[in-house]
């Protein structure tokens, strides 16, 4: 008897520019896993209904969480982003994807002590260990960062902090008794050597103007050099979000 493949799963994904795309390691994993990605831009489309969709899942970008007066789109997809969270509808966030999520639960968001660009060493906090979508992972990962701005302390009660580093105390969080809700501040999703070096040209302008210079070829190696680590890494975090979504049943 021929085998059936599962029903597939529909992820809704808002891009926040041309270039900041789903990465490689987010197309493999989805594909692995039979998710289809259903990209929404933006600031140039209307936002689809949500319910077609198991997930909603919001990338980077170049906006701030309190920029609406420069990216009017920001108001509309917050709206939804509360719209997503009140019918409890499975979140993955990365990068501003991650502070959205914060800040509609009640974070403050604001400019990180340093900017935080490249790679660096990721550690798990004691939430974390006990966090299914992070199963099975070693204590500390290398972590893509792409970023100025971050979720502030003290959190509200109701998020836990998933992952720290020295660069950023607020990595990934989670809403307490909600697995299925996640943010994640780095970008593991496009930590492939081929989506670093993408970065490194078309935000080249962005790291030209921080106040600590960006050496685009020490970035470009550490990709490859732990291209293979991200790459299973992030395979895994993507198997354990799918395992989490499905318990929800």
């Amino acid at each position: 008897m021929k085998k059936t493949n599962p029903v597939a799963r529909k992820f809704l994904v808002f891009q926040h520019n041309e270039w900041e795309v789903p990465g490689e390691y987010v197309f493999k994993s989805a594909a692995k896993n039979n998710v289809l990605l259903d990209v929404c831009r933006v600031w140039e489309e209307k936002i689809p209904s949500l319910s077609p969709y198991d997930c909603l899942m919001v990338l980077g970008g170049g906006p701030n969480v309190d920029q609406e007066d420069v990216y009017p789109f920001l108001t509309e997809e917050k709206r939804v982003i509360r719209q997503s969270l009140a019918e409890d509808r499975p979140y993955l966030g990365f990068c501003l994807g991650h502070q959205l999520l914060a800040e509609a639960m009640g974070a403050e968001v604001g400019p990180n002590h340093q900017a935080s660009i490249g790679f660096i060493t990721g550690f798990v906090t004691h939430n974390g260990y006990n966090h299914p979508v992070l199963a099975n992972l070693p204590c500390c990962l290398p972590i893509f960062k792409w970023h100025r701005y971050a979720v502030q302390e003290p959190l509200p009660r109701h998020l836990e902090i998933l992952l720290t580093s020295r660069e950023c105390q607020i990595e990934a969080i989670s809403v307490v008794n909600r697995p299925h809700i996640v943010g994640f501040q780095f970008d593991n999703q496009s930590a492939a050597p081929n989506d670093v070096a993408k970065w490194l040209i078309h935000d080249r302008e962005w790291l030209n103007s921080l106040p600590d210079p960006v050496n685009p070829g020490k970035v470009l190696s550490a990709a490859e050099k732990c291209s293979q680590e991200t790459g299973c890494e992030f395979e895994l975090i993507f198997d354990n979000y799918l395992r989490t979504i499905e318990n929800m049943a």
